[in-house]
């Protein structure tokens, strides 16, 4: 029997809850994929919380040798210096090719330990500026939920730790896994928007889910032309105000937001499905099998064969 993969969430002085939980919630074994979560501080112990708990951890820094992926929740204040020995662990784990992921201020731990140097990353929208500054090594990216640099990847704020955590689980498992964790946590299993949706404006009328219907609305339609000029009509604005409306509540555009649409949607047919590649082509609006394989290709670097050899039967 195959060895579950060890997630290890390294809970450090100031950890902020809802980030600590998130991992334990997506990565329990009752959801029935092949996962064990553990938790582990600097030493085993108590470590204190932000918000005035505390978190019972059984091991300390050596729990990371057993670790397949770790990830380090936000902590408060952000930015706070964290030990050395933490810092030498974390780039240990790298160095063995262990999966490290950040949520929120977590960020801060795996730049300090240098694993962001020549990275794209991201961390509360709060703090992006105070990272950029005190690491201009990184490329920090503050409008978006996540960022995957393949075996280093880091989330956004709080919640948008909870979009890291299905993402990886996508990797890992495939679309209908995530999509039956996402069920059992009551969540949508893919975010679109990303946190410029959260930012602070002087006009609030840009943020919040003014397009939500509208993006169902398409989702419904995939297998039909869609265009500016209907999606707009859909939202009942001018296409130029739909194309700013959009970019700030998703941060991407439409034409990039209804690709990604398409693929995903057509990940889970190969999975779930016996449907040929040409048939799930047309009917989720990419027309043709080379098509999709193009789409595939460029965006998960691999074919759509691969993924359902890979995937299939899994969920």
């Amino acid at each position: 029997m195959q060895r579950p993969h060890q997630v290890v969430v390294l809970v450090l002085d100031g950890a902020l809850p809802l980030d600590v939980g998130i991992p334990a919630e997506v990565f329990h074994p009752e959801s029935g994929f092949p996962y064990e979560v553990s938790a582990c501080g600097v030493t085993a112990g108590t470590v204190p919380s932000h918000g005035g708990f505390g978190y019972a951890v059984p091991r300390g820094l050596d729990a990371l040798a057993d670790a397949d992926t770790i990830i380090v929740p936000g902590y408060a204040p952000a930015g706070r210096p964290i030990p050395v020995e933490v810092c030498e662990a974390l780039r240990s784990a790298a160095s063995r090719g262990v999966r490290v992921a950040s949520i929120c201020y977590g960020a801060f731990a795996l730049a300090d330990a240098g694993l962001l140097d020549g990275l794209r990353a991201t961390t509360h929208w709060d703090a992006a500026e105070k990272l950029a500054e005190r690491h201009p090594q990184i490329t920090v990216e503050p409008n978006v939920l996540f960022v995957d640099e393949g075996s280093i990847l880091t989330s956004a704020g709080a919640a948008a730790g909870l979009d890291l955590c299905l993402h990886i689980v996508r990797r890992d498992l495939g679309v209908s896994a995530a999509n039956e964790i996402a069920r059992g946590l009551v969540t949508a299993p893919y975010r679109t928007g990303g946190q410029a949706q959260y930012l602070p404006k002087t006009n609030s009328a840009g943020t919040g889910e003014t397009l939500a219907a509208t993006r169902e609305w398409a989702m419904t339609r995939l297998d039909q032309q869609l265009t500016i000029a209907g999606l707009a009509a859909h939202a009942r604005m001018s296409p130029r105000t739909f194309l700013r409306r959009f970019a700030e509540e998703t941060g991407t555009t439409p034409v990039q937001w209804i690709l990604r649409v398409r693929v995903d949607t057509a990940r889970e047919l190969l999975e779930s499905t016996r449907l040929s590649v040409d048939r799930i082509a047309h009917q989720v609006g990419l027309g043709t099998g080379s098509n999709l394989r193009l789409h595939f290709r460029r965006l998960l670097d691999v074919s759509p064969s691969e993924y359902r050899a890979t995937f299939s039967g899994r969920s």
